[in-house]
Order: C-alpha cells, then sequence, then structure tokens
C-alpha cells in the first residue's frame, strides 16, 4: 500500500491489483473466481479485489430467486460437494392470469412449460449464493473488501480508467469532515470489471463518458418487490412454483408479473414486478403487491404465517436490443450493469456469472499475452456472442417490447407464439423506443387508485416493511439521493404528477410535507433500499443515485 495526494489535495492510499471487479454480486464474485482459476491453472500470478458496498457480502443482494445452475456447472462442476445453498429443486410450476381479486385462470401445463420451464432449476436465496461464491473466491486467493462503496472511476491523462476510489466515511452533510474521518482508498487495477447490477451508478457514467450505449437500443426496467415469509409446515410443498400476471396491475393498465416460490425451512418467497412504464402517477407498485396478496391463490399460503424480511430492487428488461457496448478502455461491463437478464425466464443470476466468467477470460488472455493494462478489450463482446447467454438472449429480445406495444394479453399471446414455439426464430426485431420515465401521464388525465388500508396480517405499510429490511444509514452525512434542481419536485412534478416519488418508492424515501403552510420534498434517505427506481422513474430526471457511505442500505439474511 502506498499513500498519494490528490488533485484536491486530499491524502489517500492505494493499493495496485492486477484486476480490480466492482460489486461482490453473482457476476462480479464469478468473475473473481475464474480469473483465479486461470491464474493457477497457467501458473502465473493474477492479483484480483473486489469492492462492495454492502456491509457483508450478500447485504444488498436481492432476487426471486429460481436458479439455471448453467453457469454454475461450469464455473464449479463440484459444487455440490463444496456445499453450495442450491438445496430446493424446483418441484413444479404453475402460471395463473389472475382476471380479477377472487378469479384466475391457470394455465395448462403443457402451454405454460413452453415458456417458463424450470425443471433442473433451483430455489435459492441469491444472498446465500454470493456468500458462499464469496468463500470459494477467498480460498482461491482474491481478496474481497466489503462495506467499502465505490464512489468515483479513476483515470489517467490518456482517458483510460485505472481503477476506483471508494468513498470518504464521516463526512457531515455539508460535505465537512466529522472526528473520525477516513478518506477513501484507490484501487487502480490494470482492467477493472464493473458489476453493480441494474443501474449501477459508476456503470451509468461510464456509459455516457464512452456513449456505450450509441448503437443500442432504449433500456427498460421493471421495480421487484419482494417479502419472504415464514408458512405454515402443512402449507409449505418445496419446489413448487406459482407465477401470475394480470390482476391487479391489469386494473390500471399496467404490465408486469409476480411469484411465490416455496423454498427450504418451512419458508416462501414471493413478490410483484412492476413494469416502470406504466402511465399512471397514481400507481404505487409496494401498493399493488399488498393487493396482490389477498388473491385467494396467494393468501391461502398465508394463512397464520409470519413476514420476516423485505426488500425491492430494479431489474432491466431492455433484453438484447438495449445492451451497451461492453467493453472501454481500461474496463468492462458485465452482468445486470449491461442489462443480461433474460425477462421471460424471469432469470438474471446465471446470465451474470455466464458474463462474468467470459469477462474474466477475455481479461486473463490479455494479460497473459503480456498487456500493460488500460486497453479496449474487443475480443469480450463476440466471446459473448457465441456463449449460451447470447442465444437465450436472442430467444427472448421480442418479449418485453410486445408487451409494451400491445399490452398484456395480445403481448403474451404474441409472446407465446414468438417465444414459446418459434423460439426467437421469426424474422424482426421489435423495438421500443420510449424511455421509461417518458411514460407518465399528468395526473389531471388519470383517475385516482385507492389502496385498502394495510391489515397488519396480509398487508402491510412500507415503514413497518422497511424495518424488516434491516436497513440503516448513517444520517449525518451528505444526501446521497441528489436534486439536480432542489425547486423542480415542487414547482413541476407536483403539479403535474403528484410528485410520483411519494408512491413509486417502496420505502417511503421522498414525502410531501407541510412546513409552515409551504409544501415541501423530504427526502428520508436513511429508508434508501438502494433499488434505484428514483434514478429511472422521476419524469424530469432531476434525481440522481449516487452510492452512499460504504455498509450503508440494507442488511438482507438471505434475500
Amino acid at each position: 500500500m502506498t499513500t498519494i495526494i490528490t488533485a484536491k489535495n486530499t491524502v489517500r492510499d492505494r493499493m495496485d491489483y492486477d484486476v480490480v471487479i466492482v460489486g461482490a454480486g453473482p457476476s462480479g464474485l464469478s468473475a473473481a473466481c475464474r480469473i483465479r482459476q486461470l491464474s493457477v491453472q497457467n501458473n502465473t500470478e493474477i492479483s484480483v479485489c473486489v469492492v462492495e458496498k454492502g456491509s457483508e457480502v450478500g447485504a444488498h443482494i436481492l432476487s426471486g430467486a429460481l436458479m439455471q445452475p448453467t453457469a454454475l456447472n461450469e464455473l464449479f462442476p463440484d459444487w455440490k460437494k463444496r456445499g453450495a445453498p442450491l438445496n430446493v429443486p424446483v418441484s413444479s410450476d404453475e402460471i395463473y392470469y389472475f382476471t380479477g381479486k377472487e378469479t384466475s385462470l391457470r394455465f395448462p401445463s403443457l402451454l405454460a412449460s413452453r415458456v417458463i420451464h424450470n425443471e433442473g432449476n433451483y430455489v435459492i436465496s441469491l444472498g446465500n449464493v454470493c456468500r458462499w461464491l464469496a468463500e470459494q473466491a477467498e480460498a482461491l486467493g482474491v481478496e474481497i473488501f466489503p462495506g467499502f462503496a465505490a464512489s468515483e472511476v479513476l483515470y489517467n491523462e490518456q482517458g483510460e480508467v485505472t481503477g476506483i476510489a471508494t468513498g470518504d466515511m464521516g463526512l457531515t452533510q455539508d460535505g465537512s469532515q466529522k472526528p473520525g474521518y477516513q478518506p477513501g482508498i484507490e484501487l487502480h487495477g490494470k482492467y477493472t470489471l464493473f458489476s453493480e447490477g441494474c443501474r449501477g451508478h459508476l456503470g451509468k457514467q461510464l456509459i455516457s463518458k464512452f456513449n456505450l450505449n450509441k448503437d443500442a437500443g432504449t433500456q427498460h426496467y421493471a421495480l421487484g418487490i419482494k417479502e419472504l415469509w415464514q408458512i405454515d409446515p402443512e402449507l409449505h410443498q418445496p419446489g413448487k412454483t406459482i407465477h401470475s400476471f394480470g390482476w391487479p396491475l391489469s386494473e390500471n393498465s399496467a404490465t408486469g408479473g409476480a411469484f411465490l416460490y416455496h423454498a427450504d425451512n418451512n419458508q416462501i418467497s414471493l413478490g410483484l414486478i412492476t413494469d416502470l412504464n406504466y402511465s399512471n402517477p397514481h400507481l404505487s407498485p409496494f401498493d399493488e403487491l399488498q393487493r396482490w396478496k389477498h388473491h385467494p391463490q396467494i393468501k391461502k399460503y398465508l394463512k397464520g404465517a409470519k413476514r420476516i424480511s423485505y426488500g425491492a430492487r430494479a431489474i432491466n428488461k431492455g433484453g438484447l436490443q438495449a445492451l451497451p457496448k461492453l467493453s472501454f478502455p481500461g474496463g468492462l461491463l458485465s452482468g445486470c450493469e449491461a442489462g443480461f437478464m433474460n425477462y421471460p425466464k424471469i432469470k438474471g443470476s446465471h446470465t451474470a456469472m455466464k458474463t462474468g466468467m467470459v469477462a474474466a477470460e477475455s481479461i486473463v488472455d490479455a494479460l497473459l499475452s503480456g498487456s500493460k493494462g488500460q486497453e479496449t478489450l474487443h475480443d469480450y463482446e463476440p466471446a459473448i456472442k457465441r456463449s449460451w447467454v447470447y442465444k437465450e438472449l436472442h430467444e427472448s429480445r421480442n418479449v418485453a417490447p410486445a408487451m409494451h406495444r400491445f399490452g398484456m394479453i395480445l403481448g403474451s399471446v404474441f409472446s407465446f407464439l414468438d417465444y414459446g414455439i418459434f423460439k426467437g426464430k421469426l424474422p424482426f426485431t421489435l423495438q421500443d423506443p420510449q424511455e421509461d420515465f417518458r411514460s407518465l401521464k399528468q395526473i389531471s388525465s388519470c383517475s385516482p387508485i385507492e389502496y385498502p388500508k394495510p391489515d397488519g396480517s396480509i398487508s402491510f405499510d412500507k415503514l413497518s416493511s422497511v424495518f424488516i429490511s434491516n436497513t440503516n444509514h448513517e444520517e449525518e452525512q451528505p444526501c446521497h439521493l441528489q436534486l439536480k434542481d432542489q425547486q423542480k419536485p415542487i414547482r413541476h412534478n407536483l403539479p403535474l404528477y403528484g410528485e410520483p416519488a411519494q408512491r413509486y418508492c417502496p420505502a417511503g424515501v421522498y414525502e410531501i410535507v407541510d412546513n409552515a403552510g409551504e409544501q415541501q420534498l423530504q427526502i428520508n434517505a436513511q429508508n434508501c433500499l438502494h433499488c434505484k427506481t428514483c434514478d429511472i422513474k422521476d419524469p424530469t430526471q432531476n434525481i440522481n443515485w449516487v452510492s452512499p457511505e460504504g455498509g450503508g442500505g440494507p442488511n438482507y439474511p438471505n434475500m
């Protein structure tokens, strides 16, 4: 470790590695493991570090989740002997169209399996899988730094990426230093892999700086909200999976879907995925989930049950058309940072792992060829196109835009034909160029939505939900939810859209309060779940999410 003085006269420690990885999710950890595997195989030392903003690996990881073990089989063929936490194989699939709050239609199994086929997959906690991956990585010699948020991309004089700097610790809200202040650390690498997950704040900067999306279609997003429940053992059916679409989102012409998975230990995970191209600013994804749980097909599993955890995260759904350029001088993007989720499968962990592994192989090939670093690894994208990831995304490329263009019912019919029957071989690719934030209509043209009060047994309010996410931020720090224009929420968003941040945020971060007869936007940043919805859905793109102090945010136990 060396000490340097920055241009702002800040004294920072510096550490150098061959490879720096941002994000200890499935993609970043798989990349780290693969680099070290290849390092050992080639009898050469390649140093790797992973920086993670969560207080521990897995603390910020949230997914449904069903895992397709394709990438895991490649990375660790003996994962069962190693004790990977894939303990509940999928035993059955059920798909429903909810026609109303008490009615539904079940899709015949033969038809349903054409679109969602989970034989050979596992009901998992992705957080626990990442914890296990971290153990494998450390055993291979990877250094992992949880509790340190990557806050800045570092560049050399040629504009090439040379690493990242972690955020300063111990700043007050106005940016001045508190007692115990600690400056960030610079982590320099010959190559830096960015695997922050969906809408990573450094990835967003890199896409803009290097114009990586100039030839890409529009990226689209959805908000996934999840709850973990402990249920009556007599109602528990390990491995059973239920998916639904239609009500309640269809009542307001919104699209998305929901899930309920029977995991182990008499637990179920359930959740609602709301496409963020919805138009009615009255819509609240959180309250839509609370309504959905009262449907008879869901409610029957919650009798006498206890909710034990809650969280939320945005997901990419733009698919193949929206992938940006993946490499740039000194760096690469992998996993959901770039948008590799398979939307109709509702899975992204296996594609995240594989793209991290392909990125690792490209980096190692360069280093073994004598690269001194900071090059653009042009072979990364062709390698992705040769992999099964590209085939999966090509097959599913039209599903999300079909839902956007044709609506849920007609879009589902088209998707069944294109994806379920023809496997993406129809000779055209649909596009949806309208960005999600542009889809909101003005509040004057939309009908209000009256949500029922929570009953405290099946449905709950936001604050009690945030409480069981174990979310915490140091309050006396600069706000990580930055408004580009402080006046716009009240002068523009409130009269035109009813300030939709009050409703699209699943954590009660944004409130309109009365201060001496004057309305103000209050930002409760300490509640933030790091879902990134505000960064995506704000109708004027006025909110910029940046990383708070490392270790802040949710502390999910096994989500």
